[in-house]
């Protein structure tokens, strides 16, 4: 790399069919963004301030004794950098993302009215009771609704996202064999379950245990059952699994660990291919968290804070956590260890300071008061159609180890089997992106090799499938013919191919000046990476 005369960031080099370069880096009117210290500097502000007498500090000691090291920008310099890195960043407003359904989906603008209503975004948790009645009863509705698609008997709303569930249902679990005097210390989760299930459980001080898939993509339930002793305190299972294939034998199992004595935790992250369709209740599960941000489109990650709300059984019920929201002679009230009394004596304690996320309870009520009972059923449906549609249309050209286990549910899963030698799934996931899609799931499930998880969700129509579908073709086609133009990808991004697993091992969190034309260009590599 070299840097330009005017001293920005270092131009983009040519790629390897020599199109040539800009002087100042930009692609038409992708502009190239430099650092926020190149733009600025760490001696001047962005603000004048007039002369302003000297007045007592008030900060007790504490004042600042060294610059804080930070560049000064104007309002205008601050904004575009913003809004340039945004065009950078590519979004659900954009287009299509193959990724998964974590926000990955249409986050309805209705949804975000509705949360901004002053009633419920400008409330703070310690107000008066009194005083948040109208919030207090959409915490409950949105609970009501997931009572009612859960066939389940309680709902603890307080967990902020999906693995911090987890470990909301592992304490009660815990918690229920305590009170009757059992010391169990093993949790077996499947294969084919989600990678935070193991990780939760071994979190929460069990010993995991895995338990083998079969080579139909699902749980091996005689190998299940052979392993269920007393000190199995349960297993985790996702219900559709990371497959992306419904468990059929799921009552089966569920019988089979309580009669061992056993609890059965299901990973909800995939409700949304089952929501009005299957109610986990009926299959015999005691606890399972719902990803808000999955099945009801409210924003998670970047996007926003998440919410992982657990639905428990009757026998884990009285050691749900505190608080939780309840209606007492036609008042809403929030029941906490003060007021908690012998009836919920049993409770595990608090998952967090407060009540949850508002926003997400707000957007989750609007998405299914504007679907009803009936559309909820539809999500279902349409996320599963359009992953069969992907999944159809490339199992010719792309190995689909499940094909033949039936339909699939929300997502399809392919492999790298058949690429020339050489070439790797990573390979043709950067490709993706200059076909101008987001990459799918790589590498995951690990139960298959080089895998490709496409997760379209419901809310593509067949028109945006249709296109992604014709970009994957190709792109198959090329890696199985062994293209060596694959490796160079991306060649039309902002950036070309980093080295990720030096940006990983090495980061470069804070920023350094760029290194001299003509010298060691690692660590500046690194900075593109790490700075900001």
């Amino acid at each position: 790399m070299t840097v330009n005369p005017s001293g920005w960031r270092p131009s983009t080099p040519a790629n390897a069919e020599g199109e040539s370069q800009t002087v100042t880096g930009n692609r038409a009117l992708m502009l190239e963004e430099a650092l926020l210290f190149e733009i600025g500097d760490t001696e001047s502000t962005g603000v004048d301030f007039d002369d302003v007498p000297a007045v007592a500090s008030r900060l007790g000691g504490l004042e600042r004794s060294e610059p804080i090291g930070l560049a000064g920008l104007s309002e205008p310099e601050a904004v575009r950098h913003y809004t340039r890195l945004s065009r950078q960043n590519y979004a659900i407003d954009l287009g299509l993302f193959p990724l998964g359904s974590c926000t990955m989906k249409h986050n309805p603008r209705l949804n975000e009215k509705v949360a901004r209503l002053p009633g419920f975004a400008d409330i703070h948790p310690l107000q008066p009771v009194d005083t948040v009645q109208g919030a207090l009863e959409l915490i409950d509705l949105v609970g009501h609704w997931l009572l009612t698609l859960t066939g389940m008997h309680s709902v603890a709303m307080s967990p902020k996202a999906g693995a911090h569930g987890e470990l909301c249902g592992l304490l009660a679990i815990r918690s229920a064999l305590e009170a009757r005097g059992d010391a169990r210390e093993v949790i077996l989760v499947p294969e084919s379950a989600h990678g935070t299930n193991p990780a939760t459980a071994a979190f929460a001080g069990y010993r995991v245990e895995n338990i083998p898939a079969t080579d139909r993509g699902r749980v091996d339930v005689a190998a299940l059952k052979a392993r269920l002793g007393p000190d199995v305190a349960g297993v985790m299972i996702t219900n559709p699994n990371t497959c992306g294939l419904f468990e059929p034998d799921m009552i089966a199992i569920s019988e089979a660990v309580h009669a061992a004595g056993g609890f059965v935790y299901c990973d909800g992250a995939n409700f949304n291919a089952i929501v009005g369709k299957v109610r986990p209740g009926d299959l015999g599960i005691d606890a399972m968290h719902i990803n808000l941000h999955k099945t009801f489109s409210t924003p998670h990650g970047g996007g926003g804070p998440g919410s992982g709300p657990v639905v428990l059984s009757k026998a884990l019920a009285p050691f749900a956590p505190l608080p939780f929201v309840e209606k007492q002679d036609g008042h809403f009230v929030l029941v906490e260890e003060e007021t908690a009394g012998e009836h919920h004596s049993q409770s595990f304690g608090r998952m967090v300071a407060f009540h949850g996320q508002m926003g997400m309870f707000t957007r989750a009520a609007s998405y299914m008061l504007s679907h009803g009972a009936d559309g909820l059923r539809q999500v279902a449906e349409d996320s599963v159609l359009n992953a069969n549609y992907v999944l159809r249309q490339l199992e010719d050209v792309l190995d689909a180890p499940f094909g033949k286990s039936g339909p699939c549910m929300h997502e399809a899963i392919f492999s790298d089997k058949g690429f020339a030698e050489g070439v790797s799934t990573l390979d043709l996931a950067k490709a993706l992106i200059d076909e101008g899609f987001h990459p799918m799931t790589m590498y995951f499930p690990l139960v298959v090799h080089g895998a490709m998880l496409i997760e379209p969700t419901e809310t593509e129509s067949k028109a945006s499938l249709d296109q992604f579908i014709f970009a994957m073709r190709s792109l198959a086609e090329r890696a199985k013919a062994g293209d060596p133009a694959l490796k160079s990808a991306p060649v039309h991004a902002p950036r070309r191919r980093l080295d990720e697993t030096l940006a990983a091992r090495k980061p470069v969190l804070a920023f350094k000046t760029p290194a001299p034309d003509g010298a060691d260009e690692t660590a500046s590599d690194a900075a593109l990476v790490g700075g900001g």
